[in-house]
């Protein structure tokens, strides 16, 4: 019941924080009142008040800077995104639910990148992934993966789209880990990269399709159960 009783009370005074930026018309870079002086606000103790600041910083909301104090950021997206990072367990279950998601994204963008991809960004892709087999190490190797799939997110022009594909970022450059140290599914993801951006240069929708599948279904083998 004590717990409880104090987790309500740090969402009060979290709360009772928005409320202050909002009516003060705070914005990134304001500094927000001292520990001591909120508490004086909320009527509330100063231990209080640090908790609500953790859970502010926690949500990418607030940071605390040496001799200025709490500072209002804009890091939500990447605190949340770090956070579903941590929490997702890199399962059979999870690749299916994740390639899932980029099925319903990635394979319906036909008819936008085919109107929208230029030289410019084909020449970009095939770039990156040229560089993928020289990548040094693995991690590098699911980093020009991800850019080579963000390029073509970017491409269709969906600004919400695009915010979503980057929070996903560390699951699904997790995933895109599985196997990469291995040269041969390197090589294999150089390939299926080169049919997908052959696809679209022939502006081929089914060929797109079949590619862009069977690309996100190739990791799965790397994947314990």
């Amino acid at each position: 019941m004590e717990t409880g009783n104090r987790a309500s009370a740090v969402d009060d005074v979290v709360r009772q924080i928005r409320a202050l930026i909002k009516q003060r018309g705070l914005g990134v870079g304001d500094v927000l009142p001292s520990e001591a002086e909120l508490a004086s606000m909320f009527d509330s103790s100063r231990n209080t008040v640090r908790e609500a600041f953790r859970t502010l910083k926690a949500y990418g909301v607030a940071e605390s800077r040496q001799k200025v104090g709490a500072v209002l950021t804009d890091h939500h997206q990447t605190a949340m995104r770090d956070l579903f990072s941590f929490a997702m367990e890199i399962s059979v279950d999870a690749f299916r639910d994740i390639q899932g998601f980029r099925r319903l994204t990635e394979m319906n963008l036909f008819d936008l990148l085919a109107e929208r991809l230029t030289e410019a960004v084909f020449d970009e892709m095939e770039a990156i992934n040229v560089s993928i087999l020289a990548a040094e190490g693995a991690e590098r190797a699911s980093e020009l993966d991800f850019q080579f799939h963000r390029l073509l997110v970017d491409a269709a022009g969906n600004r919400t789209l695009s915010e979503t594909y980057g929070m996903l970022k560390p699951v699904i450059q997790r995933l895109m880990l599985a196997g990469k140290s291995q040269r041969v599914a390197l090589k294999s993801v150089v390939v299926e990269h080169n049919d997908i951006l052959q696809a679209l240069r022939h502006r081929n929708r089914i060929a797109f399709v079949y590619h862009m599948d069977r690309h996100l279904s190739a990791g799965l083998e790397f994947i314990s159960g």
